[in-house]
């Protein structure tokens, strides 16, 4: 391990401004992860004014796809020129794209407009663990990493919510508005505290690096949501993706090698830490953030429950995660220690999924309940051990592109995720409810539909959609297994004590 971070001082030395700059960051944050989710529940009524259904899934997966390309080019260029600007600059490109979005035309500009809000969402989501290294040492940023990666998973969790009120109350296009005068005040807020550092080397940017980075991600992201778009994960166009995006993935290597700024140093893999976290993030994602919307769809078909009251069951799951995420902050800056809460959290994520292998329509809610705390509870235990653990891995020169690679990585472990979880459910439910008597098309019930079924048949198709969650449940303990391996594989290196120091000047 590098301790090379020791000697940090933070950048605003005054605790009151700096706690004031955190508040807006996250504020910032919780704005751009937001609209990872916020946009599922208005779907149908944007779908109802456009049509296009085939493209229904674009809407999400253009943000996601935007957002995972370019966190490491954002991770770099806070290196190379400081992060303030890029984070201003990242915030004004969102709001930009937020704007386009709420006045799309049609279907295609609002698809496009959603890869203009995610170019700025994933410079927004990687500029603040960034700046969060700077403003805090080691021990005690890893408190306030915590509260940074509960904001990710809090609004992925209230994100369905918020986006059905909104849509309801003031229509679908006011979930992208209401984006401007929140950027705006975080934006003038950052030009006003947060200072300025300036990086004591020249910048060179890796642009060569950068784009097939991009290309790689976009190829696997692509490929991964290739049985909505070809209807197979191998027909001949899915696997030219893939092939396409493992030769960007070679030439980025070779490129990498040789760059005299690279966008994700490759130097950075022979710590065998650097690996392990990005292992432990990728799994953190798509188990954190990519079930989400499949938590909301498994309540409605299968309990039978209104929108409403079904997202009320996401209380719990916000509330496990405030809990796990507070605690396992507050421990890790006291003990040092951060392997143990991943190790904890995946091994509850296991026990919490085989258990909702075993659930039925017929089991209590209370239960079901009970089971989405506990999830949350694992979550938040080991959302942020991957950055802290990489910021204490790294040489303080790289924090920021190492940064921008765990944040990269968990995000597109949510993408994947979502695309693997979409094709388990669509094969199941066309596998278990091809018979269901005055039933057409199950997949197509909205839950007002369900609702309305005799008896007999709403049973039916809740037991059916029961069955086809059970593979997805059992896909989910392989992933939590996954990274629990790569957490046990980690050294139990605790996190520096910073020294104490002034603040450096800002220019």
């Amino acid at each position: 391990m590098d301790m090379k971070n020791t000697d940090m001082v933070p950048l605003v030395a005054d605790k009151g401004r700096r706690l004031t700059v955190f508040v807006f960051l996250l504020t910032a944050m919780f704005m751009a992860t937001l609209d990872n989710q916020i946009v599922s529940t208005a779907l149908p009524t944007i779908v109802s004014e456009f049509g296009e259904m085939e493209r229904f899934g674009w809407v999400g997966s253009a943000y996601l796809l935007a957002t995972s390309a370019v966190m490491p080019v954002y991770g770099k260029l806070g290196d190379l020129f400081g992060r303030k600007y890029v984070m201003i600059a990242a915030i004004l490109i969102f709001v930009a794209g937020s704007l386009a979005c709420g006045i799309a035309p049609s279907m295609d500009m609002l698809i496009a407009a959603r890869v203009l809000q995610g170019l700025g969402g994933g410079g927004i989501m990687v500029s603040i663990f960034s700046i969060n290294a700077d403003l805090f040492e080691p021990r005690e940023r890893a408190r306030y990493q915590s509260y940074s990666s509960l904001v990710i998973m809090a609004s992925g969790a209230t994100g369905p919510i918020l986006g059905g009120t909104i849509s309801d109350l003031f229509g679908w296009r006011a979930i992208f508005l209401v984006n401007l005068p929140i950027g705006i005040a975080v934006v003038t807020a950052l030009m006003l505290l947060l200072p300025y550092r300036r990086p004591h080397r020249q910048p060179k940017i890796d642009y060569a690096g950068a784009v097939l980075l991009a290309a790689f991600v976009s190829s696997v992201v692509l490929w991964t949501d290739s049985v909505s778009i070809f209807g197979s994960l191998a027909a001949p166009e899915a696997l030219a993706i893939l092939a396409a995006g493992f030769v960007c993935l070679l030439l980025w290597v070779r490129v990498e090698r040789r760059a005299a700024e690279p966008i994700m140093p490759v130097y950075l893999f022979r710590d065998p830490a650097f690996p392990l976290l990005l292992t432990v993030s990728v799994m953190s994602g798509a188990l954190g953030i990519g079930l989400v919307n499949y938590f909301a769809l498994f309540l409605q078909t299968t309990t039978g429950l209104p929108p409403a009251r079904a997202g009320a069951f996401f209380i719990p799951l916000t509330g496990g995660i405030v809990l796990g995420s507070l605690f396992a902050g507050r421990m890790i800056s006291k003990t040092g220690r951060y392997r143990t809460f991943s190790i904890v959290g995946l091994s509850l994520a296991i026990c919490v999924f085989i258990a909702f292998t075993q659930v039925t329509p017929q089991t209590p809610l209370a239960l079901v309940a009970l089971l989405f705390a506990l999830h949350g509870i694992g979550v938040g235990l080991g959302q942020q051990v991957p950055i802290t653990g990489v910021q204490n891995a790294v040489p303080k020169r790289d924090v920021g592109a190492a940064t921008g690679s765990v944040t990269l990585t968990r995000m597109s472990g949510a993408a994947v995720g979502i695309s693997i979880y979409g094709a388990i459910v669509a094969y199941g439910v066309g596998h278990h409810t091809a018979a269901i008597p005055g039933v057409e098309n199950p997949a197509a019930l909205s839950p007002a539909a369900l609702a309305a079924l005799p008896e007999a048949a709403r049973a039916a198709v809740a037991s059916a959609y029961s069955a086809a969650f059970l593979p997805l449940f059992i896909t989910c303990i392989g992933i939590a297994a996954i990274g629990l391996v790569a957490a046990l594989l980690l050294k139990p290196v605790p996190l520096p004590v910073a020294a104490r120091g002034k603040a450096e000047d800002a220019a």
